[in-house]
């Protein structure tokens, strides 16, 4: 397995957007592609503004398949452009490709 952590630094004030980008529009988007969500994470000390999930998928090739069938997906590009008419929703994107340890309960 393979899990990517994404960490998402949104713009000032654009977290309420960006939720709701995941919300209507994302989470259905990686059902239909077969993007497994492990699960969503708001900071509750730290970084406010930060918005971090975790994805698993079965090897590195499946990951690269699905993501780019995500990302040419008529359907996300249009969420996405509407999402920025009153200005881009995150800051940057650090993305992190994570392989469990021996000794790691599997998720």
């Amino acid at each position: 397995m393979i899990y990517e952590l994404r960490v998402y630094r949104c713009m000032p004030g654009r977290k309420a957007d960006l939720l709701a980008r995941f919300r209507d529009h994302t989470m259905g988007l990686f059902r239909k592609h077969g993007i497994h969500v492990v699960g969503f994470w708001e900071t509750l000390v730290g970084e406010q503004e930060d918005l971090i999930y975790i994805t698993r998928y079965a090897s590195w090739e499946d990951r690269e398949k699905r993501w780019g069938v995500f990302q040419a997906d008529p359907e996300w590009q249009r969420a996405r452009n509407k999402s920025h008419e009153h200005g881009l929703l995150v800051e940057h994107i650090r993305t992190s490709l994570l392989a469990a340890a021996d000794f790691s309960p599997q998720v």
